[in-house]
């Protein structure tokens, strides 16, 4: 695994990413940690500074507050900033799914923190993306006969 698998997770600060970080390290990515501004601050991509975190990842994660109207802004210059083909999956709390069903259509959305088995599949939908973009050369470790 190269480190064109690099996974960013929007995570807040007061929810540990110590298990998610894990098991995606042993699928061997590595995760980049975003806490998303503080109240007082502002996300560099909304005053269109970029963002390395972000332009570095090929798969997001993104479990920002949507009930903050900063994080739906976040996740609104994601959709129009990531290509289709960097997998974005959004964790959402309860009811969010359908207060903010406009903002998330189209985009995969889990309803509870993700599963073992959901980071699985979410590490292997990056690794098909880099493959397919000629960033890997192997897929699902192996290389292709």
């Amino acid at each position: 695994m190269t480190e064109s698998s690099k996974i960013l997770l929007d995570s807040p600060s007061d929810l540990d990413p110590t298990p998610v970080i894990s098991f995606l390290a042993r699928l061997e990515h590595p995760v980049e940690v975003c806490n998303g501004p503080g109240d007082d601050a502002i996300c560099p991509i909304l005053e269109g500074k970029g963002c390395t975190k972000l332009s570095n990842a090929h798969g997001i994660i993104y479990h920002l507050d949507l009930d903050r109207p900063q994080h739906r802004e976040i996740l609104r210059e994601y959709r129009r900033q990531v290509p289709s083909d960097v997998p974005l999956r959004v964790v959402v709390q309860p009811g969010q799914d359908r207060k903010y069903a406009e903002l998330l259509r189209g985009l995969p959305v889990w309803t509870h923190d993700p599963s073992p088995s959901e980071l699985d599949g979410f590490a292997a939908m990056v690794e098909a993306a880099d493959y397919m973009r000629g960033e890997n050369e192997r897929l699902w470790g192996q290389s292709p006969e």
